[in-house]
């Protein structure tokens, strides 16, 4: 398996991410600068957490436009695995790879925290090591995590089985108090039509191993490799 994580100015979670990585697949992944118009033979990119652009006119809007950008939304239409972490799950709205947009939080405010996410659809490259309605620990940090999408659309990714990831309490049971963003229908991550597209608003890669605390997050990247090696 191959992999190469985009890194844009204002990034400050692709390091994070390149780590738990190279920990799954016991390689280093590429490292690919915003500005590049080609994007290397991988099996996986990852458009990482941070604040691309310093999160100016609005998080991701101005990062879906970098010139690698075209590259891995064509990659993406062909089939490639696109995993978008935090901001990178607003950059992939923002350049139409994910339905939705995401907005200020509920009250306004900064989040940094841990949250319990209830696991929605095991069957996908992303989430294999994972059970559907398995409860997992992921950090968070963000002030636009409000995830929204008309009805019917979101109807439809409902019973097309695109939600990945609700927040939950640690029972797993889905509610308004474990929702720390206003998020509709408590969704913390989502799958395009195809599958081979996830964004997600917490972060995998910082629970990725016991030392930090936890090892929920390592499953996703251990899952991508045995997807894709």
């Amino acid at each position: 398996m191959k992999a190469a994580v985009i890194v844009f100015p204002g990034s400050n979670c692709d390091r994070d991410v390149a780590v738990a990585l190279e920990a799954s697949m016991r390689a280093k992944p590429l490292m690919v600068w915003h500005r590049d118009t080609e994007l290397p033979k991988v099996d996986l990119v990852v458009v990482p957490g941070g604040f691309s652009y310093g999160d100016y006119l609005r998080c991701g809007a101005m990062a879906a436009h970098s010139p690698i950008m075209r590259e891995v939304k064509a990659r993406a239409d062909a089939g490639m695995r696109v995993l978008g972490i935090c901001n990178g799950f607003q950059i992939l709205t923002e350049s139409g790879l994910l339905p939705g947009v995401l907005m200020r939080n509920k009250d306004l405010k900064f989040i940094c925290k841990d949250v319990h996410l209830r696991v929605e659809n095991d069957r996908t490259d992303f989430c294999r090591y994972y059970r559907s309605g398995d409860v997992v620990r992921f950090p968070i940090a963000h002030a636009e995590g409000n995830w929204f999408v008309e009805p019917k659309a979101y109807r439809e990714m409902e019973d097309n089985g695109q939600i990945a990831f609700r927040y939950a309490t640690l029972e797993g049971k889905v509610d308004p108090e474990s929702n720390p963003n206003g998020s509709l229908g408590n969704v913390a991550g989502i799958y395009n039509e195809k599958f081979n597209v996830l964004g997600l608003m917490p972060h995998p890669e910082r629970l990725a191993e016991d030392l930090l605390g936890g090892s929920d997050g390592r499953l996703m990247f251990d899952s991508l490799v045995e997807a894709l090696s």
